[in-house]
């Protein structure tokens, strides 16, 4: 039997369970496809990695508080048997958690987490709406105006790429084509 931390579907139950937003979710499948892409680049688990991330903000809707979010989902996490690597990997990727990146994992959540999220945020202002019609070129140029999509930290995206080793442009890019691959899922 497959242990829960590489069951997708157990995840994605848990997820659906938790997460009644749409854009919550394609928030999580957006950054499944990113991490679970360098997990393969990587040559790593990419099950795990892609559980992690379809995991990393399963208890946001319940839990927004930046005192309970992630803290919460990782105590969820743990009763559910999920073992400490997975749930530090999820606990890392909120600065404010006081768990370091030190795996490549954790840095790789980390650097996708913002991204993917401001990726979507360019792929809605395209005419068609469609990732199809985002460069590496107008994510970098959004990222230069303050006032869109103003939540998203412009700080954690460069500092995610710094962090895997990869020029920031690399990186972009290698997201933009991961989220590419499961537009279907993310409707862009």
């Amino acid at each position: 039997m497959q242990d829960i931390a590489h069951d997708r579907n157990y995840c994605l139950n848990l997820l659906h369970d938790c997460t009644k937003g749409e854009s919550l979710r394609k928030h999580a499948y957006a950054v499944e496809a990113c991490v679970k892409a360098y997990a393969q680049k990587f040559d790593k688990d990419s099950d795990l990695w892609g559980n992690v991330a379809l995991l990393h903000d399963f208890d946001y809707e319940m839990y927004p508080a930046a005192d309970d979010h992630p803290f919460k989902g990782s105590e969820i996490l743990r009763e559910k048997g999920f073992d400490e690597e997975f749930r530090n990997a999820i606990l890392s990727h909120a600065n404010y958690s006081g768990v370091p990146r030190e795996t490549l994992l954790q840095k790789t959540l980390f650097a996708c987490d913002e991204l993917a999220g401001f990726i979507t945020a360019v792929a809605y202002v395209r005419p068609n709406k469609t990732l199809d019609e985002v460069e590496v070129k107008s994510v970098k140029k959004k990222m230069k105006d303050k006032a869109f999509a103003k939540t998203v930290s412009r700080e954690d995206i460069e500092n995610g790429a710094v962090e895997l080793g990869i020029p920031i442009e690399e990186h972009i890019q290698f997201c933009i084509e991961a989220m590419r691959n499961q537009k279907q899922l993310l409707g862009l």
